[in-house]
């Protein structure tokens, strides 16, 4: 994992409410995933979940309520939580096109401090064949692998992760799921939004809009 002041062992959601433009998403969300769990995060289209991973993330301002990471020795400041302890996975994977596949693995590695060695992440997510590639030349279910491949390359306790399975076949589907499984046993943290259940049990958090 990552050094010892951003080992994040559990996240808090107190009372979190969530606005975009002039629509309230939901309100009063409260919740707390510990380290070893998953959650899956579900509601329609629209309801708010991209929303809430990238609000975890630091990316969108809360309408209320409040958002705290825990670590071994209690409460986690918010921005070391979030610069050194987190992977966002969202819809857009956030590959530059014009790098190779293994120059965008290598750079991301790099920048979210990675120790160095992607031959796991490579691996695991069957890279080898498309390192040479212009990232603008992948199917959007290698770009998808691409993309998760940095969960390895520079390891972080908590993962968020936004429809992880959507563009994937099954047998990366079920690949994926084992990688998510190894993460949890190794005691990390995963909140995932989706519409298909993930490969393995989770709790459910629902989000919707106030009744």
């Amino acid at each position: 994992m990552t050094d010892h002041a951003s080992q994040i062992r559990r996240l808090r959601l107190d009372a979190v409410s969530l606005e975009r433009g002039q629509r309230r998403l939901f309100s009063a969300l409260t919740e707390a995933l510990t380290a070893g769990e998953a959650i899956s995060l579900t509601g329609a289209n629209g309801a708010g979940k991209t929303s809430l991973l990238r609000a975890i993330a630091g990316l969108l301002p809360l309408a209320a309520g409040r958002i705290a990471f825990d670590g071994p020795d209690g409460e986690i400041e918010a921005e070391t939580a979030r610069s050194d302890g987190l992977h966002l996975l969202a819809h857009q994977d956030g590959l530059k096109t014009s790098r190779t596949a293994g120059e965008e693995l290598d750079f991301w590695a790099r920048w979210l401090g990675g120790g160095g060695d992607l031959a796991p992440a490579v691996e695991t997510f069957n890279l080898e064949p498309l390192l040479t590639l212009e990232v603008r030349k992948l199917s959007a279910g290698q770009r998808r692998r691409l993309a998760l491949a940095r969960l390895l390359a520079a390891p972080r306790p908590l993962w968020l992760l936004d429809e992880p399975m959507a563009p994937l076949d099954t047998a990366m589907r079920r690949q994926l799921g084992e990688v998510m499984q190894r993460h949890l046993h190794s005691g990390g943290l995963i909140l995932a939004a989706v519409h298909d259940p993930l490969p393995f049990p989770t709790r459910s958090l629902h989000v919707g809009a106030p009744g």
